[in-house]
Parts: structure tokens; sequence; C-alpha cells
């Protein structure tokens, strides 16, 4: 290659990680996407491939190395050279005003000004810029040392690998998963047959320390950053410094105030504790800070902790209730969970009456019987969970329960397959399995087969009319209306909508067949690398493997899959009713809305609702369910709902259907 044509491709590579920077920091740290995810697919796409084939070209700041290095032995050790101190803790109003007090009497000051931080219930982590560049993280260990997981880190998606300015500086934050993320990520282990995490904090903590980064990569991890270590940056106050971090693109705290007295603090810190369900992660109380940097570094610090902060920690809200019976849920995988029917209580603002027991080696773990009393709490402020046991009000009547080597629903032996935590049952007719997989199967993610929901997809299989998802493409109306309640406008609309499935890309098939750790980005994938299903099911573990993001246990799931009988019954069974097994070619016509976000309100005469949105993620926009200052175009359908007054109020632009087919440019 001459050099001309090497600067082609230089000046290509630059525009793509520029791009893909840009849109990095606009949806992890500013939440307001300019693309959607295929869109951006694409462009990191053709940035590995470039890279791979130039890989004289790659750098350590590019998009590209967020997906996970090579595995690693143990992790390398890396000295603070500023201590990484914990903070001294205040549990009530008076330690906090004691604290105040003491920081008055060593200033000599008649009043602090303060700066009020939410304090994040993660992991602590120091990550190091030099001239802009991130080169190294590590854990916070002893607060000397610490563990090198920079390859982790960087697959942080908030943590930007290149600085708009050249600085140098160590930053300090906190890790963490949010709640609903956190919620997500345990059903999918619970699924699966692993171990799910206590809570948040512990969900992070283990995905950071890994010793594989592609497994780090695919958990959900985020980050707040609030402080810093060894820099030379010229700064006067705590606030500032926040400021600064955020000019730098880098994520911090919204949620953060400036206090003028104690009394101040104190309102801030009543008015989060009586907030903090509504934020999306999980806080454990607020950290105060002297706001000045100069008094911070007078005051200086104990060899434990700064004397110019402290962490007013909430009490956890916890509450006592008995087990009146444990009972067994069955998912569409087989994974047999035992569930905690609890006497009502209130907790974290809703009542709790069930608690997932997760498996036989928690109830043995915890020590658990029916009829005890036990002590709960939310874990992530969402997931009722068992803490412990009151075993000192046990009376002698308590039950012990036992997993059930039968399983309740079909009669089959259930089993505990080695590494696994999860009890199953592994008929795949099993009655309770099939409910689950025709409702998975429906969804709107995978086939959106409308008024198939979980009441119909019983009444289908407690009438013999299906024995597999299959077998739906071979209903008629004369057979629905034979059914209870089922009327002949309903019967009609139901084969309609089935019909109309056949039609969906490989994609939407292949994650509706429920295929064992394949979720919707891992089916696109492979809908998009392999083109037709029949591809796919000839391909061999070491062929899924050469897709990017595809790993060994998604590889060994698929070809599991598709070498079992029943699979091959079931998928010429779609064949013959025309279901389709391709995945079509993606139409290049992202750019016309790009950046624009929509909302829409009411119906729409000329297209569905996932229609209509399908056309903006076509173009580049983004389609939001709720209204915002970030919303650029309310589209108002018949009847449209308080959507339409909310978008008025806030200024947002609002356009008929016949004005968004004109931006569409479908006259």
């Amino acid at each position: 290659m001459n050099n001309k044509e090497l600067d082609v491709v230089q000046n290509r590579i630059y525009d793509l990680r520029s791009e893909l920077d840009k849109h990095n920091y606009y949806y992890h740290v500013l939440d307001q996407p300019l693309v959607d995810d295929h869109y951006y697919d694409l462009l990191l796409k053709e940035l590995l491939e470039l890279e791979a084939a130039y890989p004289e070209l790659i750098e350590p700041s590019s998009p590209t190395q967020r997906i996970g290095a090579k595995p690693l032995t143990a992790f390398d050790s890396i000295d603070h050279k500023v201590p990484m101190l914990g903070l001294d803790n205040a549990f009530n109003e008076k330690e906090l005003e004691d604290f105040n007090l003491r920081l008055l009497k060593m200033s000599g000051f008649e009043e602090l000004e303060y700066f009020c931080e939410l304090k994040i219930d993660g992991l602590a982590v120091s990550l190091q810029y030099d001239n802009g560049l991130f080169i190294k993280g590590a854990t916070r260990g002893d607060g000397y040392r610490g563990e090198d997981i920079t390859g982790n880190l960087k697959t942080i998606r908030q943590v930007p690998l290149k600085l708009p300015e050249t600085a140098s500086f160590e930053v300090r934050g906190e890790v963490y998963i949010n709640k609903r993320d956190f919620a997500s990520l345990n059903k999918e282990r619970e699924e699966d047959g692993l171990q799910i995490f206590a809570n948040p904090r512990n969900a992070a903590a283990g995905s950071l320390r890994q010793l594989d980064p592609r497994l780090t990569a695919k958990r959900p991890l985020r980050i707040f950053l609030y402080g810093l270590g060894e820099h030379s940056l010229e700064l006067s106050r705590q606030s500032d410094l926040l400021d600064y971090l955020q000019d730098m693109q880098l994520p911090v705290n919204p949620e953060r105030r400036i206090c003028s007295s104690v009394q101040d603090v104190l309102s801030y810190c009543r008015h989060w504790e009586e907030k903090k369900r509504e934020l999306e992660y999980e806080i454990d109380g607020v950290v105060v800070k002297v706001n000045d940097l100069s008094l911070q570094k007078k005051l200086g610090s104990t060899a434990r902790s700064p004397r110019w902060a402290i962490a007013y920690k909430y009490p956890p809200e916890e509450k006592m209730t008995k087990i009146i019976d444990i009972r067994v849920n069955i998912g569409r995988t087989g994974a047999i969970t035992p569930v905690a029917i609890l006497g009502p209580v209130n907790i974290s603002g809703s009542t709790v009456q069930r608690a997932s027991l997760h498996n036989e080696d928690f109830i043995l773990e915890k020590d658990i019987m029916i009829g005890d009393s036990v002590i709960i709490h939310k874990a992530g402020e969402i997931i009722p969970e068992i803490l412990r046991v009151v075993k000192e009000k046990r009376s002698g009547k308590e039950a012990k329960f036992n997993m059930p080597e039968k399983c309740p629903s079909c009669g089959s032996d259930t089993v505990r397959l080695s590494g696994e935590a999860a009890r199953r049952c592994l008929n795949p007719a099993c009655p309770a399995q099939l409910v689950e997989k025709l409702v998975h199967f429906s969804s709107r993610r995978a086939m959106d087969i409308e008024g198939l929901g979980p009441a119909m997809a019983e009444l289908l299989y407690n009438n013999r009319l299906v024995h597999s998802v299959g077998d739906l493409y071979y209903l008629t109306v004369e057979q629905l209306i034979e059914l209870p309640r089922v009327a002949e406008k309903s019967a009609v609309n139901l084969v309609e909508a089935i019909e109309k499935s056949k039609n969906n890309p490989l994609r939407r098939l292949l994650f509706g067949l429920g295929v064992r750790f394949v979720g919707e980005k891992a089916a696109r994938l492979l809908a998009e690398h392999f083109g037709t299903l029949i591809n796919l099911a000839r391909a061999t573990e070491e062929d899924l493997e050469q897709v990017e993001e595809i790993g060994p246990k998604i590889a060994e799931a698929v070809v599991q899959y598709f070498t079992l009988p029943e699979t091959n019954t079931l998928l010429e069974k779609m064949k013959s009713a025309g279901v389709c097994f391709e995945e079509p070619v993606t139409r290049n016509n992202t750019g016309l809305l790009d950046g624009k976000t929509f909302v829409f309100s009411g119906a729409l005469d000329s297209y569905t609702r996932d229609e209509a949105a399908s056309l903006v993620e076509d173009r580049g926009g983004r389609v939001s369910s709720s209204v915002s200052k970030n919303t650029d175009y309310l589209v108002s359908g018949t009847d449209p709902g308080s959507k339409f007054n909310k978008a008025k109020n806030l200024g947002v632009e609002t356009i008929s259907e016949a004005e968004f087919k004109d931006l569409l440019g479908q006259f």
C-alpha cells in the first residue's frame, strides 16, 4: 500500500474513533443517545475490521479496546502515591453536628461551607490519565496498594479512554450497577442456574475483579467520579473539581450541592433519605466534605481517614415477617426456583408477600424453614430478599423444605447439573415451561404476536391445541372460537397476528426460540453473520466464536440447541408453515434523523407503534416512551394522552401524523 492509501485509512480510522467517542459520551454519560444501537454497532464493526487489517494503527485509546483483552492469571499490584483512605461515619444528626463542631474548633472559623454528594454503594477505584489518555486503573485495596484492573475499567463505556484536553491526573470514583440492571442480571443468572448476587455492590465488585475482561464487558457497570489522587491541577474548591471533571467529559453525579452551614447539610441529608427510592442507583448515605481545598489540606488526615470529610449513613430498612409456605416456580429453561410466601409487610414503599429463595444452597446456607420468622429488606431497593432467620423465635413447629425430586408440573425427574446451582426439569414438553415459552415467543421484542399473553397461552395448552411454539402457525379461527371466553373477533385478530409474524426477520425468531444465553443482541449478531437459520444450525462452536461478542458459553448452547431432535421437528414445522428463516440486508437509511428523539402519543392511522419506531430508528433517530426536555418531536395521533400536554408545557415540538410522514420523506 502506498502512502496516499495509508493516509486514507488513517483518516477513516480517526473519523470512526472520534464519532464513536462522541456517541459513547452522549449515550453513557449524558444519557442522550444521538443514534440507535445498530448504527453504533456498524461503526464499531468497520473500525474493528480496519484495525484488524492494519494492526500497526491500533491505539490504547481506541473504542475497540473496550471489548475485553485476554484473560489474566492474576492481578498485578499498584501503589497509590496518594493513599485512598476510607471515611469516618456519622449514624445520626448529632454525630454530624459533632463533626462540624470539631472542624470549627480546628479551623478557627465560625461557619464552614460544605459540599454534599450522594454516597454511591459501589466499589472505589482510581483512574490515571497521562496527557489525556487513560493508562492505568486500580481498586482501592488496603488504601495504599490496590489491584491493577485497567483492562476491566476500559470496558465501562462511561470511562473516556481519551480526554478532550491533554491533562495528567489521577481521578477517583465509585463503580456501581443500577437497580434495574441488577434485577435483570440476577434474573438472567437465576434462569441459567448460576449463583445470584446478594446486592448491587457485590455484583459490581465481582464484575470488576474478573480475571477475564471479556466477562466484565458483559456486565452493566457504571461509574461516578468525585475526587483526585496525585495531580497538579489548580483548583480552589471541591465544587470546582466536580465541574472540572464534568468539563473533561468524565461522569459525575448531578445530584450535588454546596451547603453554607451544617443545617443546610442536615436538610440535604433528610431530603435524600426520603427521596432515595426515586434514584436509579442505590445509595447508603451522603458524603459531606469541606468545600475549600486549601482548608482540606490544612485539616489533613489520620492514618485511616481524612478529617475534612464524613459519610452520613442512612439506617437500612429491614422488617421482620414470617414464612407461611415455600412453593416453586418453573421457568422457561426448566429452572426450578423456590419462593417464600411471606406474611404481608410494608418495606421501601410497597407491600411484600413473596421473596425468591433462589436455590437449595441458599436455603441450606441460611437454614430457612417453613414457619420461620425472618428479617427481610429490598436488595437494590427493588428485590425482596431474606437476610437472616430469627432463630430465637423458633417454636419447634417449623418444617424443613426439600426441593422436589419430581417436577410439580409434568412429573418428570428433576436434576441438578454439574456446576449449576439450580435444579431443573429437562422435559421439553413440560407444561409450565411451554406456557412460559409461548409467552416469550409471542412477546413484543420477539415475534410480537399481539393477543397471545399468559392467559391465552394457558388456554391453548390446557385445551391441547399447542405442544410447541410451532403449533401456533397451524391454529384456525374455528379452533379458537371453541375456547371459553374467546370471541370470533379476538380469534380472527390472533390468527392474523400469527400470520403476520411469519415475516419477521431471523433475529426476532432466534430470540423468540429462547436458546439459552441468546438475548436480543446475540440473536441479532448471529442473524446478521449467518444470514439464514439453516447456516446457523450447521455452524460449529468454532464458527460461532468467530462472531464478535459470541463466547464459548453462547456457542456451546447454540450447538446443543440445534442438535436436539425436538429442535429439528420444531423447525420443520415452522418451515412448512412459511415462517421466515432469513435476515434481510439492512437498509442504510441512517443519518436523516441523526440525534432526534421522538415520542408517540395516540393512535396512528398509517402505522403500528412498532412500525413507526422502526422508521425512526432506521434513519438514525431514537424513540422514547416518555416526554422530557431532550425530546425533539412528539408525534400526535388520534386521542393523544397526557404526553401531549407535557410536551406543550416543556416546549417540545408537536407534529401530526402527516407532518411525521413529511419528515420521513413519505408523502
